[in-house]
């Protein structure tokens, strides 16, 4: 448990990211894939009936003794926390209503957000994006772990603790590689939550917020679903910085495993992306994947040549422009 991981730091590239070339060659070979972007016209009635699941949770867990509360907290709350948080990577992309309706994505995306207990819809979106155009862009993608990450994260237990405390990380990782403006929707999307948590409690009391905040954290820490934070792009095979996952999980997190197709192809919604691999498998197929988000953790904290620096980084060249 003690042993250090031999890695000291990330694996610098000088070359561009491989998505863009091959959504060139795709597009080229199988013109017939544009047809496939656009809005998911299921999505926003998905996404209401999950809401509606939580808020009939919310209210059923109020009365429920403490042990109970704890494990609907982990065996349902957290699913359905976390896969809201990937409906919202989905409407970050204006798959809910379209580009033509972009504002009608990002107050949908609040809405979405209010079962999970913590604003952060407008937020994701302004460094999910710079996170595809500037794939581990050094000082940009702040899905890349810090110094300080890969650093002390350096022991089997160290980073057992490291993925319990990824939401953490992943809430304070922005303000220090890459803090931006506070603009007016991030403000709206804070006080709109504000105002439905306080109403929560006031109507339902301390076991539902309980169950809401903690199934949130709990459902992005360690977690079977939360696998995909590591398994998209942790370094597992050298040369190798993104990697699908082909399992049944996807069936509750909006296809985001079918991440190769979703970096190619992010105007694709989710629930078309088996779609892109079936079109052109000769580009898909041969990549590196994974069928267990589970065996990724269980091999991520095992594994001694594998850290929080198991990351490509590259720097970038020319003008930079930020969400």
């Amino acid at each position: 448990m003690g042993n250090r991981v031999a890695r000291d730091d990330f694996e610098w590239v000088y070359t561009d990211q491989p998505h863009a070339d091959r959504r060139k060659e795709i597009l080229a070979k199988y013109p017939e894939i544009k047809t496939l972007m656009g809005p998911d016209l299921r999505l926003k009635w998905i996404v209401c009936m999950m809401v509606v699941t939580q808020f009939l949770a919310f209210y059923l867990v109020k009365d429920l003794d403490w042990k109970w509360v704890l494990f609907w907290t982990y065996a349902f709350g957290s699913c359905i926390n976390h896969s809201m948080t990937l409906a919202i990577h989905e409407i970050s992309h204006n798959t809910a209503f379209g580009n033509n309706r972009a504002m009608w994505n990002r107050w949908f995306a609040m809405f979405a957000n209010l079962p999970i207990g913590l604003p952060y819809s407008a937020s994701f979106k302004r460094y999910h994006l710079d996170h595809h155009r500037y794939l581990g862009g050094d000082g940009v993608d702040v899905d890349i772990p810090t110094d300080f990450e890969g650093w002390f994260f350096c022991t089997r237990f160290r980073k057992f603790v490291w993925i319990i405390l990824q939401p953490l990380f992943y809430a304070i990782r922005p303000l220090w590689i890459n803090p931006k403006p506070i603009t007016r929707l991030e403000v709206a999307n804070l006080a709109v939550q504000v105002t439905f948590n306080v109403a929560l409690y006031w109507l339902c009391g301390a076991k539902t917020m309980v169950y809401m905040l903690a199934g949130s954290l709990l459902g992005m820490g360690l977690h079977p679903i939360s696998g995909h934070f590591i398994a998209e792009h942790y370094m597992f095979l050298k040369g190798h910085e993104t990697y699908s996952y082909y399992g049944s999980l996807n069936l509750l997190t909006f296809n985001v495993g079918y991440h190769n197709e979703h970096h190619d192809f992010p105007s694709i919604p989710g629930c078309r992306l088996p779609l892109v691999k079936k079109i052109a498998p000769e580009y898909y197929d041969h990549l590196p994947h994974y069928t267990s988000w589970v065996k990724v953790l269980y091999d991520f904290i095992m594994d001694d040549q594998l850290s929080p620096y198991s990351r490509v980084k590259r720097r970038l060249k020319g003008e930079v422009k930020l969400e």
